[in-house]
Parts: C-alpha cells; structure tokens; sequence
C-alpha cells in the first residue's frame, strides 16, 4: 500500500509538519529506490527534527499502534523517533521549560523499560538520550542519577501512566541488560560531547562520585551465578565505559581481579580483554601501586594459558593475553620497576612479554601477536637508561641479558619463510611482513643504545662461524638475518669506529647470493658502510664486484641500484679505478631496460655523482658516451609522430637526463677535496660546464620535440625539469645558456602557458638576477611571461590554480631578488596587483599561500620602489577588504594562517593606512558577518594595530576574529 503523500511529491517547505507525514517520508528514505526521493526525504527530516514538533511527534513515532500501514511497523521509525528525541535534547535543551524536565525523565524511562526487550537499536538511542538528559542536569537538577536509574530498574513495576514497565517487570534480565546498557552509554556520552572545560571538568567529578554506586553493582552482578554470559558481558562493556573516566584503580581493583575469571569463558574472553586492558592502560592507575601489585600475579597467572594457546595455533587467545601482558608492562613499566620487593614478579612479566615477542609461526600468516610487543621493549629500556648511575647499572645487570636474548628472538622472528611458502602468500601479507621487518629494524637499532659495541661483536661472531665454519649448514634465512641485524645498526647509528666492520666487509663476498631475498640484504647492508668505505677506499674493489653483479638482476632493482648510489656518492673521489666498470655496466643495464622508470633516475644520479668526480678532461668524453645512445633514440622519437608510447619514452629519456644533471656538478670535486663544502669555484672563462656543451648540443632537438608537443604539459614539464635541475645544479655556471633559455621560454609560454615554464624562470630571476650582462633577457622573459598570464587572468583563471600560483611565486622571488624591474613601463603593476587578490580568493591552499607570499614581499619593497607605493595607495583598500571577506568566512577557515601573514605585513610597512582601511571596511554593517558586532570589530582593529612583529599572536588574533565571523567561537570548533 502506498502512502498518501511523500516529501518527493512536495518541497519541504510545503509539507506540514505531522506524524502521518514523517512516517511517510521514513518509509519513502528506506523503501523509495529513487536516490533523488530519498535525498529529498532525508534533507526534510533533518529540518523536521529541528522543528519544535519534534518534541511531541517522536513520543508517537516510539508508539508502535500510532503506524497506519503494516509495512511501516520497522524498528527504523521507532528509532528515527528515538534519534529524535536524542536530537531534541543534545542540541535544543533550551527549548524545554524546566517545569517540564521531571516528566520528560519519567517518560524515557518508562519508554526504556518497555524497550527493554527490543529491538536493541531503539533501546540503546533511548538510553543515549536520557544520558544526555542527565548531562544537562548533572549536579543541580539531579544530583544522584544513577541511584534513580537502578531505583527505576528494581523489579518492582514502576510508576507509569501507560503501564508500560508491567510487561518488562515479567523479565529480570531484560530489565538488567537495559540498565546496564544506560550506565554504559552514559560515560560515552560525556566523552563524545562538546562541552566547555569548566562544564567538562564539573561533569567529570560528578560522574566519578556516582562510581561509588556503580562498581558494587557491576560486582555483584558478574559474581552472581544467576547473571547469563550476556548480563556479564553488558558488566565487562559497562566497566570499559567507566575506567575512560579515569575513575580510581584503587576503588575497583576488585572488579578488575573478577574481570580475569571471565578469560576462562570463551564467550566472554574477547570482552574481558579489551575491558581488562582498557582498566590498566590509564596512566591515572600508576597512583595506586597497591592495587597494580596485586593485579600482577594474575596477569602473570595467564601464562599457561598463553603457552596452550601459542602451541594449538589459537591466535585469538595468544593475542589477547598478550595485550594483557603488553598493558601491564608498557604502562606501568618505571612504577613496576621501582617495586624492587616485587623485581621478581616483574622479571617474570618481562619475560612473559619476550615470549610473546618470540611466539611461534611467521608473522603475519601464523601469528599476529610479536608485533604488539616491539614498543614495549622501547618503553622498558628509557625507564632503565633513566635512572641515575648507581642505579642503572643495577638494572643493566638484571635486563641487559633479555635484551640479548630479545635480539635473539628478533632476528629469527624477520626469518623469511621458504621461497615456496613465500610465494604462497598474498600481496598484502607480504607488505605486512615488509612492514613489520622495518619494526624489528627500528627496535634493532634501538636496542644497540643499550647493548653497544657487544651487540655488534655477537652479530659478527655468528655471521663468521656461519661463513667460515664448514661444520656450520646455515640455510640463507640465518645469514639474511643477521646481515639485516647488521643493516639496522648501520644505517642510523654511527659504526665508523667499530672494530668489526673490515671483518664483515671481508665475510660479505664470501656470501652465495643466488637467493634473491639474501643478495637483497646483502645489497641494502653494503649500502648502509657506505660511509665505513669512503673512510676506507681500500676495501672498495672486494664490494663493488658484488654490487655490479647484483645491477644486472631484475629482482634486485631497487637495492642493487640504491646501494650504487649510496657508494658513487660518499665514495666519489676513490673510484677513479672503478669508473670505467660501473659505466660500463651501468650503460648495458640502461639499454637493455633491465629496470624501471624510478630506479633508471637513481642510476643516472648516482653515475652524476661518480662523473662528478673524474678528472675534468675525461668528464665530457665519458658523459657523451653515456649519453649519446639515449639522445639518439630522444632523436628517433622527436621525428615521430606523437603517440602515447612514444610520449613516455620522450619522458623517460627526459627524465634520466634530469636525474642525471641533478648530481652532475664538477665544483662538487673541489668541495670534497677541501672535506668540506667551501666556497664554489667561479666558472671558467676558458672551458665550459660539461652539462652546458651538452645541453647547448641537445637544445635544437628539444626545441624539435616541443615542436610536436608543445600542447602536452608532462612533455613540456619534463623538458622543464632538464633546465630546472641543470640551473639549480650548475648555479651561475648556467649562464652560457640564459639568452637562449630565456627566448624558448618566452615562445613555449606564449604559444601554451604552463606553470612549469614559471618555475623554471622563477629559478632562473633566483640565480642570475644579480648579473648585469644577463638582466636584459631576463627582464624580456619577465615581460613576455607576465603579459601572457596576464591574459589568462582576464579571461577567468579559476582552471589553472597551478598557473596563478607559480605566477605568484614568479613574482615573489623578483619582488625579493630585483624589485626595480618593476620601473619598466612594460610590467603593469596595478594588473598584477589585481592577480594577486583574485589569487587570495582561490580555496587552493597553494596558490593562497604563494599569493600570501607576494604580497609580503610586495609590502616590504613599496616605499623602495615608486610604482609599488603608488598601487599601494590606490588599491590598499581593496587588498585589505579581500583579506578581511577571506578571514571572515569566504575561503576555507585552515587558510587563515597565510590570510594572517598579509595582515601583519600590512601593519609593518603601512600601519596608518591599513587603521584608515580597516575602519572604513569594517563599518560596513554585516562585514566580513553578520556574526560578528561593531564592538568586537572594533577590538579586533585595536588588537591588529598594536601587533607589527610577533607573528604567532597576530595569527590567534585572526583565528579568533575568524571563529567569531562563522559562529564558531566557543562551540568546540576553536580547538580544531
């Protein structure tokens, strides 16, 4: 049967608001399979529930006859009713006279006993809202609610006009499960509303006070031998709810000790967990060490059942117990510690915990239990390291031999399983494993704080009796692991000084690397000494074989190419000898196209690196071979017509030779010599850059490609990203190339603006706006740059915000590196000026910021430069009202912070005008909002003028102006 009429046959405006029409819309939001009805459905019972109606029809949406149609009688109209009366009181309390709070109590909570029984979701909404009731009321007006609450919930039938406590008063533990689902969602209403801190703080020891009637209730009721598993789990949930109050350890201790009995039900174990690890996890708890002492034997009284569990494979009870156990330790570890009564109890905590660090199966297919472990062992050693000498070294001697042990159970925990079962595996449990090996590294790396040079000496030791001892059959997942021992160390802790290290680098090619997990490993440790062997070159021709035989493997990509790269650039100056290898195999493994894209750029830089270095005659010779095949197969493409295949090759090529003229940099050589980067060589007036005969070589075949794809913005990106790399590399070495740059780049530009052109003139006004011989092609590129983009604001520049955004940034840095560019008659400055505010307004957080930017610089240079005061003068105003309408609710309320910085600049180089323009705008009625009144308008002005340099209270000035423009100031808001 259909209803009579639903919203989607009438606006919302139009639809009288009765309980025969919401029910319709109910039905037409859950049954109507037209998304655009249910749209409408959904936007018009949000406006009804705000209604004033809504007090009065929710009463008759909870009443089960009130449904005219059967298909209507589902629990989602009882619980839009529910939901409502929620609504009603959370959000217009004040709406409701005082007179009327008693009835509305008694009315929830005979609607909640007659719900008793069901549905649950009508029953728990019901409780949420007379939770929110008693937050309202909480202390004046109701000063004991939960002693009312279970008085309501006594079997006796309470008083109710409607009778409708009778029916539940038949069934005990409904009446139970429904008061202890209210008790439960009381906490988590008080946690989850927005309420100020005075109001919050005064709520909060109200509802500790009730905990005293509370917690003998909860007691008692998992005690009884009456209580069902659901009745004892709804005691578990309640408690959870309460501890988040910080309620006192030393009050419910007793609760919590019967909590450790339910682990034995197994319906019950999953809830006493979480309830049991909710209660000791609360730092408040370390106030009551009594009661932590006492809880400890039963924490450890678990452990048996932990071992059970570990040996029949029942992940579920092993992680559980586990958290106990992780809780337990990691919360209370330094109180725990300070029990030297106890230092045995807590030992035997410790190695319950090392236990579960080392539980059996392969993480994460056959357990999930180590990993929660790993911050403990963290936790546990600062509380050790922190305490003063004397005391310390009583400590070490008791935990440093678990710790060995901890690297023990570490290292055979990052076992990789079989290469059969490995590859059995699924991609993301693989990607778990990855994950977790770097935990296990991190926690290496830690450890080594405590444990030190011995650490070191015990990996090495192992590794060595593995290698050299023939009566040793290691299998590879021993010897991966130690190196990845070894690896963790050296890659964040300095090893230079280990006596340990020569040794190892003389094991490493002793290793078989035809597993490819362990030549990964040996790949990544190599790279982690790279440091050790620039300090000692000698050992560099027993590695570096490896290394290339490792460059020629697919499977070894990432590692082999990354380790080069860390061995070309620490070790630069001592491989001469090497060179002609490592380009040799480099160049063969680049044209087979043995790697990827992203590993092709990491070769290339790290052959930057090694050229870099070379005598300075070789460097040209060795780079055109390097790169002559590549550039020829640039040349094949360019003369081809633009396809997709082809266009990704062009990038590719491209973007190699970026890479590689990112690194490339023949003063570097004179750096490294001197041991520290010094002053850079002034370019030779003799001989160029080997970058600049290069690219001055290549430049027409750019031209030829930017020719065909001068509409493709990655192409032309990527032809960008060739100069910008070389400019930011090469620095004044560059200029060679600035006059016909600067011509291509005004032609690029003009023909197709994209913000890579931009970036890369931006660079350029960066470095060579101090040379006289090269300003005049950079101020025509200025000029051709900004005319062009000046169109394109014209026009409308909402489409292009990375456009708006590096032109801003473009102007910034010649604001701040040749401000008097702006004398010539052919850059408009007032045109520029108008950029900026229509750039402020974009809701792109990057173009506001670099419009932000261009405005402070433009600030601080209007009294040097004429032009700029003058437009200052003229449109200051209209800068300052655009910043205000941003700050007042116009742009997203996270830019405030860069709306904040134009304001403090305005203040610093212009504060009498901006007072003049801040009164004229701001007396606009309803400017920025009509939220906001004359007086607080007038304090902010008074507050602003007085700040001209401490910039982090200008920002909370304009924070909070902001707040108040939108309606937000003490809402809950201000804290976000």
């Amino acid at each position: 049967m259909e209803p009579p009429v639903s919203p989607g046959d009438a606006t919302p405006v139009e639809l009288e608001l009765t309980v025969e029409n919401v029910e319709s819309a109910l039905y037409q939001l859950y049954f109507d399979p037209d998304m655009e009805h249910k749209n409408v459905a959904q936007k018009w019972l949000t406006q009804a529930q705000a209604s004033a109606r809504a007090w009065h029809f929710c009463w008759a949406l909870l009443s089960p006859d009130k449904c005219e149609y059967a298909s209507l009688q589902i629990p989602e109209v009882q619980f839009f009713g529910a939901s409502t009366l929620h609504t009603k009181i959370s959000h217009h309390w004040s709406d409701l006279p005082a007179d009327q709070h008693e009835s509305l109590r008694m009315q929830l909570l005979s609607h909640i006993l007659h719900f008793s029984s069901g549905p649950k979701m009508v029953l728990t909404r019901l409780c949420v809202a007379l939770a929110s009731m008693a937050l309202n009321l909480i202390p004046q007006a109701w000063s004991q609610p939960v002693a009312d609450m279970v008085r309501a919930f006594q079997p006796q039938k309470p008083d109710s006009e409607d009778g409708a406590g009778s029916k539940a008063s038949l069934d005990p533990q409904s009446h139970c499960l429904a008061l202890l689902e209210l008790l439960t969602v009381l906490p988590e209403e008080f946690q989850s509303s927005r309420l100020a801190q005075a109001r919050r703080g005064q709520l909060r020891e109200a509802l500790a006070g009730e905990w005293a009637v509370v917690c003998p209730m909860l007691r008692q009721l998992l005690q009884s031998q009456d209580s069902s598993n659901q009745v004892k789990e709804k005691v578990l949930r309640c408690l959870s709810s309460w501890v988040a109050l910080d309620v006192p350890l030393g009050e419910s201790h007793e609760l919590v000790q019967d909590c450790f009995t339910a682990l034995s039900n197994p319906e019950l174990f999953d809830t006493a967990v979480e309830t049991i690890v909710n209660a000791i996890s609360q730092p408040d708890c370390q106030r009551y060490v009594t009661a932590l002492v006492n809880l400890l034997p039963l924490v450890l009284g678990l452990h048996d059942q932990l071992k059970t569990a570990a040996q029949d494979g029942d992940m579920e009870s092993s992680h559980g117990i586990c958290r106990i156990a992780v809780a337990m330790g990691e919360t209370h570890s330094r109180v725990l510690l300070e029990q030297v009564d106890h230092w045995q109890e807590y030992l035997a905590l410790v190695n319950m915990i090392l236990f579960c660090t080392g539980i059996p199966g392969h993480y994460p297919v056959s357990e999930t239990t180590s990993s929660l472990t790993l911050t403990f062992w963290y936790t546990l050693q600062d509380d050790i390291l922190s305490f003063e000498e004397d005391k310390q070294a009583v400590y070490l001697q008791v935990y440093r031999p678990i710790y060995f042990q901890l690297v023990d159970v570490l290292l055979h925990k990052s076992h990789y399983p079989s290469q059969e079962e490995y590859e059995s595996w699924s991609s993301d449990d693989k990607e778990q494993f990855r994950i977790y090996r770097v935990d296990i590294s991190d926690t290496l790396m830690y450890v080594y704080e405590m444990l030190g040079a011995e650490l070191l000496s015990n990996l090495y030791d192992r590794l060595g009796r593995q290698l050299m001892d023939p009566q040793q059959a290691a299998v590879w997942q021993d010897t991966e692991a130690l190196l990845f021992g070894f690896q963790s160390i050296a890659e964040t802790i300095d090893v230079n000084y280990s006596d340990v290290i020569p040794g190892l680098i003389g094991l490493i090619p002793r290793i078989n690397i035809s597993n490819i997990m362990l030549a990964d490993t040996v790949m990544y440790t190599i790279g982690s000494l790279a440091e050790w062997l620039a300090d000692h070159p000698v050992m560099l021709g027993g590695i570096l074989p490896m290394v290339l035989q490792g460059l020629v493997k697919p499977e070894l990509s990432v590692s082999s190419v990354s380790t080069l790269k860390r061995i070309c650039r620490e070790c630069r100056l001592d491989l001469g000898p090497y060179a002609q290898d490592i380009l040799t195999v480099s160049q063969d493994v680049l044209l087979k196209e043995i790697h990827k894209s992203s590993q092709c750029m990491w070769l290339m830089q790290a052959l930057g690196f090694l050229l870099s270095a070379l005598p300075a005659e070789e460097i040209l010779g060795r780079l055109h071979s390097l790169i002559t095949p590549h550039v020829q197969q640039l040349d094949t493409l360019a003369q081809q017509e633009p396809s997709p295949t082809n266009k990704q090759s062009i990038i590719h090529i491209l973007g190699m030779l970026s890479s590689l003229f990112t690194t490339l940099d023949i003063n570097r050589q004179a750096d490294g010599l001197e041991g520290a980067a010094g002053p850079r060589l002034p370019p030779s007036q003799s001989t160029q850059n080997p970058v600049v005969v290069v690219l001055q070589q290549v430049f027409t075949l750019i031209q030829t490609i930017l020719g065909k794809w001068l509409h493709d913005s990655d192409v032309v990106e990527a032809v960008c990203g060739v100069f910008d790399k070389s400019v930011r590399t090469l620095l004044h070495d560059f200029g060679p190339m600035v006059a016909q740059l600067s011509e291509m780049l005004g032609q690029i530009y003009s023909a197709f603006p994209q913000a890579s052109a931009l970036d890369l003139a931006r660079q350029m006004v960066h470095i060579f706006a101090g040379e006289e011989h090269r300003i005049s092609n950079i101020r025509s590129l200025i000029e051709v740059l900004t005319s062009t983009t000046l169109n394109i604001f014209q026009q409308g520049p909402r489409d292009h915000p990375d456009i708006a955004e590096s032109f801003m940034h473009l102007h910034a840095q010649i604001l701040k590196r040749k401000p008097d560019l702006y004398l010539s008659d052919q850059l408009d400055v007032k045109a520029l000026f108008y950029c900026g505010i229509l750039s402020v307004k974009f809701p792109e957080t990057p173009t506001v910021k670099a419009a932000s930017l261009f405005f402070t610089e433009f600030l601080s240079r209007c009294k040097d430069v004429p032009p700029l005061g003058d437009v200052l003068q003229r449109d200051g105003k209209m800068l300052t009202e655009t910043i205000l309408q941003a700050v007042g609710g116009g742009s997203p309320r996270s830019l405030t912070e860069h709306f904040s910085e134009v304001l403090l600049s305005l203040n610093r180089h212009c504060s009498a005008l901006l007072s003049q323009w801040l009164k004229e705008a701001l007396q606009t009625p309803g400017f920025p909002s009509a939220h906001v009144s004359t007086e607080q308008k007038h304090t902010f002005t008074q507050q602003l003028l007085r700040e001209q340099t401490n910039k982090r209270r200008i920002k909370e000035i304009v924070k909070e102006f902001s707040l108040l423009c939108r309606g937000l100031q003490g809402s809950g808001y201000s804290d976000y």
